[in-house]
């Protein structure tokens, strides 16, 4: 079993099965971080208690399956090309996995300049399970 995953999420169905997934793979014990990437240039709190309704609602779904559970989880606000941002991320400390979804929410754009799973999963020094 897993200790300590970070899971990407974006508020897709996908990202609610990664969830669930990366909770099955702790064994009831562990920590989870949840990374959730805002994409843009707008200034962003990094409170995430001041995020925007909709993103909240978002990140609300996969905060639901954790906290069904006894593990802890964290929860982090980046900003940022979500696929470089969470390599950057993911490789600055050691997880013994990252969990994400396989689609997010913008197919066509991930169609064009390629997906942020299988960014991730090429460059994270870590293993990697993708989600479906």
């Amino acid at each position: 079993m897993f200790q300590d995953i970070l899971l990407a999420v974006d508020g897709s169905d996908h990202s609610v099965k990664a969830a669930e997934k990366a909770v099955e793979l702790t064994g009831g014990n562990g920590l989870i971080e949840v990374v959730f990437v805002v994409d843009g240039s707008a200034p962003v709190d990094d409170d995430v208690n001041e995020l925007k309704a909709g993103e909240r609602k978002k990140i609300q779904r996969v905060e639901d399956v954790i906290s069904q559970t006894a593990l802890s989880y964290e929860l982090v606000l980046l900003q940022g090309d979500p696929g470089p941002t969470l390599v950057d991320y993911a490789n600055r400390r050691p997880y013994d996995c990252v969990v994400l979804g396989s689609r997010g929410l913008n197919t066509l754009k991930s169609m064009v300049l390629g997906s942020v799973s299988h960014k991730v999963a090429s460059r994270v020094k870590w293993p990697v399970l993708i989600v479906k």
